[in-house]
């Protein structure tokens, strides 16, 4: 049995297929309104692997000029986010144990080819609330480890309508996806991978 870091927790199975489908359709009005858009590094302005958008008051972008920030408007269009969709909402009351909305949702879509580099989520201000994070589409392999890079890691597979929360002692984990699995979910039409971040920015009040 794979044992996790204290704080990390594994939904397998958690949205029904249903629900999966109904997100999908959410995520596809989301990027209408907002584009997605390729980040870059800070600093070396390496472009990253995956494409991404956001929804909710503010959103998380990233370019080598600025470098890693939350901000409430779209970094191409300049219009504000759209909302973060409902039942993403519900769910956030339902497993984050934390009495405040989100603020931002990270829309990360990954293509067979892409990956994520080990990273811990700091950008934020208030560390006390988790970060809820949704899978949608084909399968992937992630790597969650310590607090510190030094740590030793695990990995495991992460499949459409998996749940994972990173709270509490494992808020900031290290983590990251290593690899795509192709054609292992017929939920979205061309393949892939959608993941959804949820999380909390500022101090409530």
């Amino acid at each position: 049995m794979l044992v996790l870091p204290k704080g990390v927790r594994h939904m397998p199975g958690y949205l029904s297929r249903a629900v999966q489908e109904a997100l999908v359709e959410d995520v596809r009005r989301v990027v209408q309104e907002a584009p997605l858009f390729v980040p870059a590094m800070p600093r070396t302005g390496k472009e990253m692997s995956v494409r991404m958008t956001n929804c909710g008051s503010l959103g998380w972008v990233t370019d080598k000029e600025r470098g890693y920030r939350y901000q409430p408007t779209h970094p191409v269009t300049g219009t504000p986010w759209p909302p973060i969709p409902d039942v993403l909402l519900q769910l956030w009351r339902d497993v984050s144990a934390y009495p405040h909305p989100p603020e931002a949702c990270l829309v990360n879509f990954y293509s067979p080819d892409a990956k994520m580099g080990l990273h811990q989520d700091r950008d934020e201000i208030d560390f006390s609330a988790p970060v809820v994070s949704v899978s949608l589409g084909d399968d992937c392999l992630f790597r969650v480890g310590q607090s510190t890079r030094e740590g030793g890691t695990k990995s495991f597979k992460l499949k459409s309508g998996d749940i994972v929360v990173l709270g509490g002692e494992g808020r900031f984990c290290f983590h990251g996806v290593d690899r795509i699995y192709p054609s292992t979910s017929a939920l979205l039409k061309n393949g892939g991978r959608i993941n959804l971040t949820l999380r909390r920015v500022t101090y409530p009040g």
